[in-house]
């Protein structure tokens, strides 16, 4: 894993930081999840409503996220957040 103060250097190395979600039905790719996950475990967030806004906060600075999929996508990184910490990466 990338050590959580080592951002991408460049677009091209975010692009090589991809992880691929199932977003409601479709796989997408994205850039610096694992990065990002590491960050916000380390905040030590008290609830699933903060967790999943940060989570989105910090995707949206590295990955495009159509508005009317939002809702998709923070359930999918609230999942990922939730078996990422379970298999304590």
């Amino acid at each position: 894993m990338v050590p959580v103060d080592e951002k991408p250097c460049c677009a091209a190395d975010a692009l090589r930081r991809i992880r691929q979600v199932d977003v409601g039905g479709v796989v997408v790719g994205i850039a610096m999840l694992d990065t990002i996950i590491a960050e916000v475990t380390a905040m030590n967030l008290a609830g699933e409503k903060e967790t999943g806004d940060e989570l989105m906060k910090r995707v949206k600075i590295y990955n495009y996220v159509p508005a009317r999929a939002e809702e998709q996508y923070r359930t999918a990184l609230v999942r990922e957040f939730t078996t990422s910490r379970e298999r304590g990466a």
